[in-house]
């Protein structure tokens, strides 16, 4: 029997996923982006042929498969997902989950975890999406997004966690993560591991936030997977610059993590409300900052540092579908 994965259009052999980026954002809005779409717009077919084009960019680079890990509140749309899948043909795999509390909408559950429900109802829309579809469109998750906060996962983001452990027992989804500035992730996946998830269905989102090699190896000890999935994204937001996490990868590779370690940008390609106006001070930060700079800047000098072609389709492709068996 095949291991099948969810995309939104439909379940998938895992094996069949090809190169894969485990984390880019099709569409993305921090909440309260509803309230500014006056001058915003959701123009469908608009959205949609922006989402082609931005798919047609990776797919010109051999992608066969993109995560796209926006989480509920954010401005998720399977629709709009579902619709850049069948015109282009390139595999989208969405999620169910929510936004660390600094950044999330939190006012909703924050309500209901006062009256003692949340940690139940969170756990009640999992599996109400993985097994019957999001929002009446029949379309699944392949993933539950979870994230925390700055040095700290905060009570309100552990009911998410505890809650997506439980669903991950009863349906195997994947769990993935965000941690922010590069935190936290040797925890998150020690307390995800000590709630019973499944250390082979969890990634560790943003890890390349962190130049310290050894939180890098104190997650991986965990039985867990890590993302460096930030490339391209260089002083904002607390992220480092590329050269930076070229030389944590370098090690990573130099001790055999390879077939524990998946590459990304968490581009963000078309944004929900108004698009942010960026200083020209900042600009140069994001320059590279596309779904295709890894594939154009960062896996060439991977190989003139002498990784072999091996090690690179382990994390690009290989990975992905041992990830989702």
């Amino acid at each position: 029997m095949m291991a099948a994965v969810e995309t939104v259009r439909g379940p998938l052999d895992a094996m069949k996923l090809g190169k894969t980026l485990i984390h880019e954002h099709f569409y993305f809005g921090y909440p309260g982006f509803q309230g500014d779409m006056t001058l915003g717009t959701s123009d469908f077919e608009m959205k949609k042929r922006q989402g082609v084009e931005v798919a047609r960019l990776m797919q010109a680079q051999g992608v066969e498969t993109v995560v796209d890990p926006t989480p509920n509140e954010c401005g998720r749309d399977v629709k709009l997902l579902k619709a850049v899948s069948e015109e282009t043909g390139l595999n989208i795999i969405c999620a169910t989950g929510y936004y660390y509390e600094g950044e999330g909408a939190t006012p909703y559950f924050k309500f209901r975890q006062q009256l003692g429900s949340a940690e139940e109802e969170i756990y009640e829309l999992f599996m109400e999406e993985i097994t019957n579809g999001i929002e009446g469109t029949g379309v699944k998750p392949g993933i539950i997004k979870l994230a925390s906060s700055k040095d700290e996962i905060t009570e309100y983001e552990r009911m998410f966690f505890r809650a997506a452990v439980r669903a991950q027992k009863e349906t195997g989804i994947v769990l993935l993560t965000h941690t922010q500035e590069g935190t936290m992730g040797p925890e998150q996946a020690s307390f995800l591991v000590e709630q019973g998830a499944d250390p082979s269905k969890v990634v560790i989102g943003h890890m390349c936030g962190t130049t310290d090699i050894t939180q890098h190896l104190k997650t991986l000890n965990e039985g867990v997977y890590i993302a460096m999935d930030r490339f391209g994204l260089q002083g904002m937001v607390g992220t480092p610059s590329d050269e930076a996490r070229m030389t944590v990868l370098m090690g990573l590779l130099g001790q055999g993590f390879d077939n524990k370690v998946f590459l990304s940008h968490d581009t963000v390609n078309v944004w929900w409300g108004r698009d942010p106006v960026i200083p020209e001070a900042l600009q140069p930060m994001i320059q590279h900052w596309t779904p295709d700079h890894i594939f154009r800047r960062i896996l060439p000098e991977l190989k003139e540092r002498g990784v072999p072609e091996k090690k690179i389709s382990q994390m690009l492709e290989k990975n992905a579908g041992i990830l989702f068996s």
